[in-house]
């Protein structure tokens, strides 16, 4: 990718918070309320993260990924996981074809539904760890193999798998590697009182809504450029290592309370996308400068896949969420 210039990242940034403002108001259009989720979607796709959306069926977690495709102007495609789907269903396969007039046989890539600019792994705990599995490369190096040969994916490039907490029979957990590798895991709750009432009235009535693409590709990878340029003080960066550091058991940095808690806490990677979430938060806001508060902002949807309670924590039912609540506020106090 060309670097862009001055000139070019000034405009961008210019121009940023009315085009965040204009997505919104697209995506709005569709999905009514859950106003939070859209916003930490955005900021994976600005950050270029992947995201995993938690939630119970019938919360439009679906419909929200295919709405951002659309606004996005980017190639879609969707994966219905299932407990049969094998690997080669995802990446691709290859293929012997005959040439009829010499009779050589050669072999040929058909490629499968990753090759998007977004991938909707829908129930991604519904297969196997093998074919979870299959998603691992794509997901951080940004290709495939088949055959041996590597296939070079498209980008931008972003993977948005849901996953239904409730009905557990026929699921598979995702392995740890693979969690670490999405950037957020945001969970989508039940609607307010009156956001319910619209989706009734509206979604029961004979219209449908046209969403218009606002951002291509070329511009979403600008402002993942810019995202990466803007500064951020050496305090903010160690407010977020102490976070991190402080979420593993048994480590100087961790308190009583992580230690008692606490099976396995978050590595090096939630540090990055600590500091590239709290970066993207500054600019939709207008600003050039990353303070503690855009660090809060994407400390949960950041850490709460990254840190395992250990069995005395889901006995009494701590949560990774109540967990990330007493770092918060043991890290605020020692700053």
């Amino acid at each position: 990718m060309q670097l862009m210039g001055e000139s070019e990242k000034a405009a961008t940034l210019d121009a940023l918070p009315e085009v965040i403002a204009q997505l919104e108001a697209e995506i709005a259009k569709v999905i009514v309320g859950q106003r939070e989720v859209v916003r930490q979607s955005m900021i994976a796709l600005a950050c270029g993260g992947h995201c995993l959306l938690r939630g119970v069926p019938g919360l439009a977690k679906t419909l929200l990924v295919k709405t951002l495709a659309q606004t996005l102007h980017l190639r879609f495609n969707r994966i219905q996981f299932t407990p049969d789907l094998m690997p080669s269903d995802i990446t691709g396969t290859e293929v012997i074809e005959e040439d009829r007039t010499t009779g050589r046989r050669a072999a040929r890539f058909i490629s499968g539904p990753i090759f998007a600019n977004i991938v909707l792994a829908d129930e991604i705990n519904r297969a196997p760890p093998k074919t979870q599995a299959a998603l691992l490369e794509a997901m951080q190096e940004r290709q495939v193999t088949a055959g041996g040969t590597r296939y070079t994916l498209e980008t931008p490039f972003f993977v948005l798998a849901t996953e239904n907490p409730i009905e557990q029979e026929g699921t598979y957990n995702l392995p740890e590697a693979q969690l670490d590798r999405f950037m957020f895991e945001i969970v989508i709750d039940y609607p307010e009182a009156e956001d319910e009432r619209r989706i009734i009235a509206e979604t029961t009535a004979n219209r449908a809504e046209t969403v218009r693409p606002v951002l291509d590709g070329a511009t979403l990878l600008r402002i993942q450029e810019v995202v990466r340029d803007v500064p951020v003080a050496s305090n903010i960066i160690d407010f977020a290592a102490r976070l991190v550091r402080a979420s593993r058991p048994g480590r100087e940095e961790a308190g009583a309370f992580v230690n008692e808690n606490v099976r396995w806490g978050a590595g090096p990677r939630a540090g990055q996308y600590l500091i590239l979430g709290a970066k993207a938060c500054a600019l939709f806001d207008g600003r050039f400068a990353v303070g503690f508060d855009d660090v809060r902002a994407v400390v949960y949807p950041v850490l709460r896949h990254r840190i395992l309670p250990n069995f005395r924590a889901e006995a009494e039912g701590i949560s990774a969420e109540a967990i990330i609540a007493e770092l918060l506020k043991q890290t605020m106090n020692d700053r």
